[in-house]
């Protein structure tokens, strides 16, 4: 049986926190990017998820400039600590000072304080590094996070947008030496972009890190609004992040999911969702909205549970080549020449 409800809690890898299965994107409360929501909807919205029963918050300091982060430290008045609040850092805040932003330890040091003030609270349970700055070193990193964790104003470290090997190498060296490593890993992951399943959710499953994807519909892709427009003439008010995955390949992931849904009688975001909560790994996509119906449709997957037939046809539809080295090593011959012929059955 799957999830049925928003208060059936799973463990963020292997933190012992529990979270819902779908977290509360919040990059829509504010409207300074030119498309979220209003304050008064934005409030409707978090305060129908915290009724279903929702826990887990997902914010940060970049998001509309700070609102979203204000509008939460008003909202959650009262009610702060039943919530797992999760924000981010390493996106700048103020153009022209480089210090602004990064991995650094004083963009970590000086975004976390403001974050603390905006969001009205002494600690963030979940803080996220945003984007790996591809500068500092990552001992010097992990090093920050963990005095921040020994200070008491963060609980928990996750990570966001950054390669697998940097993140195994960062939680290796945590351990190695104590500190607090990394527990969740914030992938773009859906339908229409499984790239991660080549090293990054692996590497997530062996170090026991919660995974938390982002932009589950693909940027609205995935609801089937672009399928009825011409291809050349889309246009999305979320910019080139969402044109330049408009193409042939994914709208017809699109138009597959749209026949699922169809034939289940359910809206095309609550079969994406369903597919992704299916998928190893997967702790809690993070789901956003701009208006209260759209979060009543997201929630709608919740009690939504694919047969086998429809999930081998949107893995059919939305199958990538892993490439190398695991297209090599899990082909028939190489594996006969690894077992020398016997069979051998892992166990996890």
């Amino acid at each position: 049986m799957g999830t049925r409800e928003l208060n059936h809690f799973r463990l963020l890898g292997h933190s012992g926190l529990r979270v819902s299965p779908l977290c509360l994107g919040t990059m829509t409360f504010g409207t300074e990017h030119g498309w979220g929501a209003d304050k008064e909807e934005s409030r409707r919205i978090l305060d129908r998820y915290l009724e279903r029963g929702g826990n887990f918050i997902d914010t940060a300091n970049f998001y509309t400039g700070g609102t979203s982060e204000t509008w939460l430290g008003e909202f959650l008045k009262g009610r702060r600590e039943a919530a797992v609040l999760a924000t981010k850092f390493t996106l700048n805040m103020r153009p022209g000072d480089p210090n602004a932003g990064g991995n650094q330890r004083k963009n970590i040091v000086q975004s976390l304080e403001a974050s603390l003030r905006r969001l009205a609270t002494d600690t963030i349970d979940l803080y996220w590094l945003h984007a790996w700055d591809m500068l500092t070193p990552i001992e010097k990193v992990m090093r920050a996070l963990d005095d921040q964790v020994r200070a008491g104003k963060i609980l928990y470290a996750g990570v966001s947008d950054m390669p697998a090997w940097k993140v195994a190498q960062a939680n290796t060296l945590a351990t190695l030496r104590g500190w607090t490593p990394f527990i969740g890993l914030q992938v773009e992951y859906s339908l229409i972009e499984r790239t991660v399943e080549r090293e990054l959710i692996p590497m997530a499953l062996d170090l026991g890190l919660g995974l938390t994807p982002w932009s589950p519909l693909g940027g609205g892709i995935l609801t089937g609004k672009y399928n009825k427009m011409k291809l050349g003439e889309i246009t999305s008010d979320r910019g080139a992040f969402v044109t330049e995955r408009i193409n042939e390949r994914n709208l017809a992931i699109a138009a597959e999911v749209q026949k699922v849904a169809a034939e289940l009688g359910r809206a095309p975001s609550q079969v994406a969702l369903a597919w992704l909560l299916a998928q190893p790994g997967v702790t809690s996509p993070i789901v956003g909205a701009r208006t209260l119906k759209q979060l009543e449709d997201n929630l709608g997957c919740l009690d939504l549970e694919l047969s086998s037939d429809h999930l081998a046809r949107l893995d059919a539809v939305s199958r990538i080549e892993l490439g190398f080295p695991m297209d090599f090593l899990t082909h028939g011959r190489i594996q006969e020449f690894i077992s020398g012929g016997t069979m051998i059955e892992a166990q996890r």
